[in-house]
């Protein structure tokens, strides 16, 4: 958390704020060493888990359990880079927030506990190195994590008119097939 901690304000006081009380949060500014991308946290936490099943590179990620928010940490200046990428997977982009330069985000202490409203879902090891190819995977990432959230949500409205039995708009003749078909 060193590194961390050398981006805030005031390192020294950072540092100590950590050492009285390791698991309390600190407000540290976005785009000196990371900007982050804060979406809601249905969406966050699937597009969390759809990065990390497969094994897509993904940096720190913060989750703000009473604000119900995740924060996916980037390279700073990867702002227009995301933005393309979530432009050529489509027009109507799911919400999120990006944070680069003048504004600030709360991170978890370095020890957070599973009762904490801040906690890491990926701890920062180290300052996130310039990598086009995390921001462009989570920019898709997140998209592909909207539509299938969105298609899910869906679901129940869409098929719950079918008739009983009925698939593919196909209705059997006859009851159910007790026995062996021939």
């Amino acid at each position: 958390m060193e590194w961390l901690s050398s981006v805030a304000d005031d390192p020294e006081l950072c540092r100590e704020h950590w050492a009285d009380d390791p698991r309390r949060p600190y407000a540290l500014p976005t785009g000196v060493a990371f900007d982050a991308v804060v979406t809601e946290q249905r969406l966050g936490v699937e597009t969390f888990d759809q990065l990390e099943r497969r094994g897509m590179p993904v940096g720190p990620v913060l989750a703000d359990r009473a604000g119900r928010q995740l924060g996916f940490f980037l390279p700073p200046k990867s702002k227009d880079r995301f933005e393309r990428a979530i432009a050529r997977e489509t027009e109507a982009p799911p919400t999120y927030r990006y944070l680069q330069r003048e504004s600030f985000i709360v991170v978890p202490g370095p020890i957070s506990l599973a009762g904490d409203r801040y906690q890491w879902l990926r701890a920062p090891h180290h300052p996130p190195e310039p990598s086009p190819l995390r921001t462009v995977s989570l920019a898709v990432m997140l998209v592909a994590s909207a539509a299938l959230m969105e298609r899910a949500d869906c679901y129940g409205e869409e098929y719950s008119d079918a008739g009983a039995g009925e698939v593919d708009g196909l209705v059997p003749e006859k009851g159910p097939v007790t026995g062996p078909v021939e």
